[in-house]
């Protein structure tokens, strides 16, 4: 549950509903049913596990929402998905039909999905068998692979869904060979492995590649992620 404002309302709500459906509870503290409905809506898409999102939006804070909405009582509650509304309702209704409500909002797993949160290697490798792209699955055994150092299989697998920070880790452990190869750079020393890399950046593709892929499976949240890719960029610029 997020509070949400006039400033937050496209990226928390509008840009989010492109991969969650977001419930928009419109209230006021001077609203009565207001107080009554929140904490239902709060428990409700709470058990959802994050299939569905909420969204809380003082309108007497935020009018440039409610008017957007044209929102003549409140509580309001509006569903939306994709940045559209999709299903609304006003006033305090009982848990029981919010909760019905909200799980028409809740896409329900699919074989697949359910393949993929088992997360062995034999749920993962038959959940790609129903969905050749489905991203959980692709992640989990990409992750799988990796840390046994099978570079092609993981690097083709990977190649089936766009890229992101988890991608590109698990791309980079693959390439340095797995999760063992990694410990032992690690064990004897990442910035004496990054600093002779370093040397050798400018000319060298593969002392470049071991670099950059040393730096992700650190991750950004290592200090020294940020402080070694400035100095790559110095080196080879």
């Amino acid at each position: 549950m997020i509070d949400v404002t006039d400033a937050t309302f496209e990226a928390d709500v509008l840009a989010r509903s492109d991969a969650v459906p977001v419930v928009v509870d419109l209230w006021a503290p001077w609203c009565g049913p207001c107080k009554t409905l929140g904490p239902i809506l709060e428990r409700v898409v709470g058990a959802t596990d994050g299939a569905v999102e909420l969204a809380k939006v003082n309108v007497d804070e935020n009018p440039g929402i409610g008017q957007a909405f044209r929102v003549q009582s409140i509580p309001a509650v509006y569903a939306i998905r994709g940045r559209q509304v999709v299903d609304s309702f006003i006033g305090a209704l009982p848990e029981a039909a919010v909760r019905d409500w909200v799980s028409k909002l809740a896409p329900q797993p699919t074989e697949a999905d359910l393949l993929a949160q088992a997360g062995d290697e034999a749920s993962l490798r038959k959940a790609l068998e129903l969905q050749h792209d489905h991203r959980a699955a692709v992640v989990g055994l990409a992750e799988i692979l990796a840390e046994r150092g099978e570079e092609e299989e993981t690097l083709a697998l990977l190649a089936r869904i766009p890229e992101d920070a988890d991608t590109r880790r698990i791309a980079a452990l693959a390439r340095l060979g797995g999760q063992a190869p990694v410990a032992r750079v690690a064990e004897d020393g990442m910035e004496a492995r990054l600093d002779a890399l370093l040397d050798r950046v400018k000319g060298d593709d593969e002392a470049r590649q071991e670099f950059v892929d040393l730096l992700e499976t650190m991750g950004p949240d290592d200090p020294r992620t940020a402080t070694y890719r400035r100095a790559l960029t110095a080196r080879l610029f």
